[in-house]
């Protein structure tokens, strides 16, 4: 037998007393130091850096017990991951398990459970629930609405789990922020935006507003009030190395403005460090336009 055949009979993994049979001690580390092996967790191996699912299998064959996903590794799983945190993140197993540089495990009851590719993770609303008390308010209304976009989750479900992780720190910043949260916000950073359009006092905003223009090309705006036909853009860091998307959008742009609509374009610093400022560029537009009716 041959190393390959050692991780394809074991789903791509193997522990130590497995490789043993065909090989040295010295020869796996001589292999994990040249990069044909990564060393997944203590004792467990594979050919390249496994998936998250593979690294929670990793980690089971490791401790010989259920490894339970939790936080933004169960957000992940889920498909709402806003953090791009790579450690793994499970609940505490019953057995003395030290954390890693890669590893957190959580001390949690009353968690219910849910089982997603194969593996166990908490339920996605408590998920969601339990990764934004853990986040400032922009990021934690970015992981509630992620979780309603990709339809992991209701608002009532949110709802319920904020009601049963009661007393809980964070807890309260989360139900004030759950009136708030819309899965129409397409980005992290459209739902950071629209947070500061509300705190700033800003008249509630449409998300996602489509807008027809003299041509009959339908456009969509990522905020919109209609009654000043005002719109607000998030223009991303991809959105300015991509040629054919900011050509789109000034085409975007122009089309807008010949039916009359006000178009604010702001990036990420206009959210996170100049947040008063983008609301003036907001508002002042509003009022211009209500004074003019």
């Amino acid at each position: 037998m041959f190393i390959d055949d050692v991780f394809a009979a074991n789903g791509g993994l193997a522990t130590t007393a497995q490789l043993l049979a065909v090989m040295s001690r010295k020869s796996i580390a001589g292999h994990v130091r040249a990069g044909a092996m990564v060393r997944v967790w203590h004792g467990v191996y594979a050919l390249e850096q496994p998936s998250v699912i593979g690294r929670l299998a990793g980690l089971e064959l490791m401790t010989g017990r259920p490894a339970v996903a939790c936080m933004s590794t169960a957000a992940k799983l889920y498909g709402f991951d806003t953090e791009n945190d790579d450690r793994i993140h499970v609940l505490d197993p019953g057995i003395r398990l030290r954390p890693t540089a890669g590893l957190r495990v959580h001390q949690r009851t009353g968690a219910p459970l849910r089982r997603i590719a194969g593996r166990l993770a908490t339920a996605p609303a408590w998920t969601a629930v339990e990764t934004a008390r853990a986040l400032r308010r922009p990021r934690a209304v970015a992981t509630l609405d992620a979780a309603l976009r990709c339809g992991a989750c209701t608002k009532v479900e949110l709802e319920a789990a904020a009601r049963e992780q009661k007393g809980r720190r964070g807890i309260v910043n989360v139900r004030n922020l759950l009136p708030h949260a819309d899965g129409r916000s397409e980005s992290a950073m459209e739902s950071e935006a629209r947070l500061v359009f509300i705190d700033g006092g800003l008249p509630p905003t449409e998300i996602q507003y489509q807008i027809v223009d003299h041509y009959g090309d339908l456009w969509r705006a990522d905020f919109a009030w209609p009654e000043a036909m005002v719109a607000a853009e998030y223009d991303s860091m991809e959105w300015h190395a991509n040629p054919t998307a900011w050509k789109r959008d000034h085409i975007k742009t122009s089309r807008l403005q010949e039916c009359g609509w006000e178009l604010v374009r702001f990036v990420v610093d206009d959210v996170r460090r100049q947040p008063v400022e983008l609301v003036h560029r907001v508002a002042s537009r509003i009022n211009a336009a209500r004074l003019v009716s």
